[in-house]
């Protein structure tokens, strides 16, 4: 056992014999010392603690020492009924605190019972219950605003465990002290009750079994019993104060006598008002004069001193900040620091501001942690942080988005207005500004909240500013999601996935592959929009397959053989057909014969003429799925498939390549063109 467990131990038996075997008079003047010294020793550490968790065992605390203390109170009373000799403490206490005299005593008594039971212990219960329930209602707020940091890369995941824990232990205190109290106001109740019987059964003893008179006795046992009340309800008072301070405090992480002292004293003017007061009192009534002017002369003293403390402070703080500055561009590491690069920039004209500020009720930066929540759940992968940023050097209005430091693309908007687009079926035009809608180029028009009614009930799609630049800010991500998942990234995918399937992880990695691999495989994934949230599937297919060959592309395409089912309900609707084009069996066959394999991979080496014929049937396919308002997906043979994909994605991007092997059997297909060569 530790010692601090036999200690804790001893001090609870302790109190516990002394309800059952009388102790000496020596031996309760020890106790009552060592109660006094507990009694400052938790005063002092809630005065200086800097945060109030750091006291978290305190309502522990108060049960301990109220069980204590009233111990030490009925041993007390046992020895002054039995043989009118408490011990030193006791007696000093009745005699000196006291003033030697019975009614004195007991109104020093009276008065500490006032003060600890209405002002003290009053004021500490209503301080409890109020912070316990404030601190229970806003445990939502905070796991909010947690959640909210977490999604956005404030933090990392052990920070935000630690908060959280934080905010139950902040909880389960307060929640703690509104019952701790309750302590505190029975020991006074009782120490009162407890002096009242001394006083009653000292005098009947006295007069009984020593044939003392009955003022003679009420004295004699009247200062003891006031003298035992002194000794147990200086402590009790100290704890009492030791809990407002406490509940009161909060959870300020702050030196607390420094931040009281400052507060109170650090305003010059406060204090020249203070003395000039003072001053003024001492002159003009008759008080002593001597007194008040010299105390008000002392606070105008310190009043000047404090204003030239505080513009020494101003200076000084002046010169380490620009000390700081000049040393952080002298530092070598400054440079490096210039070196990193954020994955993905969001930077703003300053009309654009007020939509990023949450003062101002902006809610960009919640649609920030949306976007990336929506992209984790569509396609499985975590978006590095946002960088969201204001850029007075770009037009009011405007925003452009980086990827890794490039500029990618631009937008514009205009501030409280919307924008207005034609689905294809409203004929009837409304008034407005004429432009384009940034993320897929579609035509539109700018229109004011007056118009907006309007424009929704003839059938225009009407957006505002905010879901323009985060559906802009989700196409990109979406098209440059492949080079934006880094290694690291796909470790973490790998730690997830080891807690569940350790065995599948430690096959494949790094036995038959390595995390590159396995990286290219995913990119090659995401490049086409396809979702590696199941990374239990793609994993097993990677571990049947790699044995016989590493080729990424190759490995790609088994996956997603194998990921059919998540590919047919992404293009091909259930209980409907839809419509494709072929490839025609001739082109399959010269691209495979164009086919050169070389340690770095296959490349296509078929002939421009060729090409260009091939793309120019298939951009005449295409036009006529566009036409009946269909989507462009092209259904070829297995094997065929990743080269004719990597063939037309510098002519079409945006063109969907499925092999048969990828559709499931119920799916109902109808092809309405072939592309030939």
């Amino acid at each position: 056992m530790k010692k601090s467990d036999i200690g804790v131990g001893m001090y609870l038996l302790a109190a516990v014999i002394f309800f059952i075997i009388p102790i000496p008079s020596f031996l309760l003047d020890i106790m009552l010392a060592i109660n006094i010294s507990v009694a400052l020793i938790i005063l002092f550490n809630v005065l200086f603690v800097k945060e109030v968790l750091d006291m978290s065992f305190f309502p522990t605390l108060l049960l301990f020492t109220t069980i204590f203390r009233i111990s030490l109170n009925v041993s007390s009373t046992r020895l002054i009924l039995t043989t009118g000799n408490p011990g030193n403490v006791v007696t000093t206490f009745g005699n000196f605190v006291g003033g030697g005299d019975m009614i004195i005593g007991a109104i020093v008594f009276i008065v500490l019972i006032l003060i600890q039971f209405i002002v003290i212990n009053k004021g500490s219960e209503r301080v409890s219950e109020v912070t316990a329930r404030f601190t229970l209602d806003a445990m939502p707020g905070k796991q909010m605003a947690i959640d909210a940091d977490l999604n956005t890369g404030a933090i990392t995941d052990k920070e935000a465990k630690a908060r959280r824990e934080k905010i139950q232990k902040e909880s389960s205190f307060f929640g703690s002290m509104d019952g701790a109290t309750k302590y505190v106001k029975g020991d006074a109740t009782a120490g009162l009750i407890i002096t009242f019987i001394n006083l009653i059964g000292g005098t009947a003893m006295g007069m009984m079994n020593q044939g003392m008179d009955f003022q003679s006795a009420i004295m004699q046992y009247g200062i003891l019993t006031i003298g035992d009340g002194l000794v147990s309800q200086i402590p009790s008072l100290l704890i009492s104060l030791s809990t407002g301070i406490l509940v009161t405090k909060g959870s300020n992480e702050a030196d607390f006598s420094g931040v009281l002292v400052k507060q109170l004293f650090g305003i010059p003017k406060v204090l020249y008002i203070v003395g000039t007061v003072l001053i003024f009192l001492g002159v003009v009534t008759p008080l002593n004069w001597v007194l008040f002017v010299a105390l008000g002369a002392v606070f105008i003293l310190v009043g000047r001193n404090i204003s030239s403390e505080i513009g020494e402070e101003n200076i000084e703080e002046e010169v380490q900040a620009a000390e700081s500055e000049a040393e952080e561009i002298r530092k070598p590491e400054n440079v490096v620091s210039l070196l990193q690069v954020d994955p993905i920039e969001l930077e703003f004209g300053y009309g654009i501001i007020p939509l990023a500020d949450v003062n101002q009720g902006g809610d960009l930066l919640d649609r920030v942690v949306m976007i990336r929540r929506q992209i984790a759940l569509e396609l499985g992968t975590v978006v590095p942080i946002i960088r969201l940023r204001d850029n007075i050097q770009l037009n009011p209005n405007q925003y452009i988005i980086k990827i890794k430091g490039i500029q990618v693309t631009e937008g514009e908007i205009l501030f409280d207005h919307y924008m207005a687009m034609n689905p294809g079926y409203v004929e009837e035009e409304i008034t407005g500004i004429p432009t384009f809608e940034p993320s897929f180029h579609l035509p539109a028009i700018w229109i004011t909240e007056g118009q907006r009614e309007r424009a929704e009930s003839l059938g225009y799609t009407v957006v505002d500013p905010p879901s323009i630049i985060a559906t802009h800010l989700t196409e990109v991500i979406r098209a440059h999601i492949a080079e934006l998942l880094t290694r690291q990234d796909v470790q973490n995918l790998v730690n997830n996935l080891k807690e569940s399937n350790p065995v599948l992880v430690d096959e494949l990695i790094p036995k038959l592959l390595g995390l590159g691999e396995i990286q290219k495989v995913l990119q090659n994934l995401l490049k086409e929009g396809i979702s590696i949230r199941d990374l239990l599937t793609i994993f097993e297919t990677l571990a049947d397959h790699a044995a016989t060959t590493r080729d990424t592309d190759v490995l790609t395409e088994y996956v997603r053989q194998s990921l059919k089912r998540a590919i047919s309900s992404k293009y091909f609707p259930a209980n409907e057909t839809t419509s494709v084009v072929t490839l025609d069996p001739k082109v399959e066959q010269e691209i495979m014969q164009s086919v050169k394999q070389t340690e770095q991979g296959a490349y296509l080496t078929l002939d421009p003429e060729k090409t260009k014929s091939i793309m120019k049937s298939l951009g005449e396919e295409i036009s006529k799925l566009e036409n009946l308002g269909k989507s462009a997906i092209v259904i070829t043979s297995p094997i065929v498939r990743m080269y004719f994909k990597k063939l037309t994605e510098d002519y079409y991007k945006d063109l969907i390549v499925v092999s048969y092997n990828e559709v499931e059997s119920n799916v109902e297909l109808q092809s309405v063109g072939m592309v030939t060569a």
